[in-house]
């Protein structure tokens, strides 16, 4: 549809649609795709932008948006509506004084093709002003997750040149930037995965000092002080559950561990599994705290600061794995719980 101009006013928009609330694992069935249109034209005075998608982020939190959850830190989707989240978008038009026609743009957008966001205090969306990185790139490592190792690794666990660092969940979008961190400030660097191809990138291209297969270790306990014979001063966790268990009886004294996510919980919120050495805690005089990253959003141009000079001396290196188009988002999502991806899991949506 067009106006006498040329101007196109409305277009065609696939999306990714929540069938139902899930319990449990989440399916590629829980989701399906269906076409619609939006207009191009963002509402003159609502703070809106209108932006063509280019590339999702598939991100672990993304399950428990999925699933029917009272009093969480996040609100549900709503079944039959596209699901939501952070994404790196191409401004089409603006009602908001911060924004233009062409801006590049990260946020949380809509799984679709095309998006209108309402720019507010708590919706918060970030102009992207170098573009001699990969546009993904808005999406992982200088994007929530990017923003995310650093508030974990730096501001909560305050490292020390020569400490011993373990990162779980490793190879993934945070814990890759976690491991390159700790190695920069001269920290010797252990990290876990679930395939031995992973085991690899963390060794050969990420350069952590060793890396294991979780799935070939029967006893953490026992594969952790094989690790760390004289203890772990940080445990930056992605995992939770037994990993955890293990990490709390091998630590120094004065640890810290931050708290990034549980991905081994969060398909057994029923049910999850205890952790049992906490008295650890208390014995070692350890600081375990956890943190959401929208919390410190004030720290972005501050972590940019860092980032960008070792991205561009080749000093800190980030792996993606991306799905090509809308059609294959929910398979992209789905296996993020199952280990499918490796490195960084992202969805080009549309090209530049």
């Amino acid at each position: 549809m067009a106006e006498a101009t040329g101007v196109i006013e409305e277009a065609s928009n696939m999306k990714v649609i929540l069938k139902h609330y899930v319990s449990g694992s989440a399916q590629e069935t829980d989701m399906h795709l269906t076409a619609g249109t939006i207009k191009l034209k963002a509402p003159a005075d609502s703070n809106a932008v209108v932006v063509k998608n280019l590339f999702l982020s598939c991100d672990p939190y993304m399950i428990f948006k999925m699933m029917k959850l009272e009093k969480h830190y996040t609100e549900s989707y709503t079944p039959g509506l596209p699901i939501s989240g952070y994404g790196v978008a191409k401004v089409l038009d603006s009602a908001h004084p911060d924004f233009k026609k062409d801006d590049l743009v990260w946020g949380t957008t809509g799984w679709e093709e095309y998006s209108l966001i309402t720019v507010t205090e708590t919706n918060h969306l970030f102009k992207i002003q170098d573009t001699d990185v990969p546009p993904s790139y808005y999406a992982g490592i200088l994007g929530m997750p990017g923003l995310t190792a650093y508030v974990g690794f730096y501001e909560l666990c305050s490292p020390k040149k020569g400490e011993n660092v373990f990162v779980s969940a490793a190879s993934g979008a945070v814990g890759q930037l976690v491991g390159q961190f700790a190695k920069l400030q001269g920290c010797y660097v252990v990290g876990s995965a679930g395939s031995n191809e992973k085991v690899d990138l963390l060794k050969n291209k990420f350069g952590f000092d060793e890396a294991f297969n979780y799935k070939e270790e029967p006893d953490f306990v026992a594969t952790l002080k094989r690790f760390f014979p004289e203890g772990i001063d940080i445990y930056f966790d992605n995992v939770g559950g037994k990993m955890l268990d293990a990490v709390l009886v091998n630590l120094r004294d004065h640890a810290r561990i931050a708290v990034c996510g549980m991905i081994s919980q969060y398909n057994l919120l029923e049910q999850p599994e205890g952790v049992h050495n906490l008295t650890s805690i208390v014995t070692r005089q350890v600081r375990m705290q956890g943190y959401l990253v929208h919390e410190y959003y004030h720290l972005y141009p501050k972590y940019l600061e860092m980032i960008f000079p070792l991205i561009r001396e080749g000093k800190v290196v980030y792996v993606e794995d991306m799905a090509d188009g809308l059609e294959n988002a929910p398979a992209a999502l789905v296996g993020l719980f199952s280990g499918r991806n490796i490195g960084k899991q992202v969805v080009a949506v549309n090209c530049l």
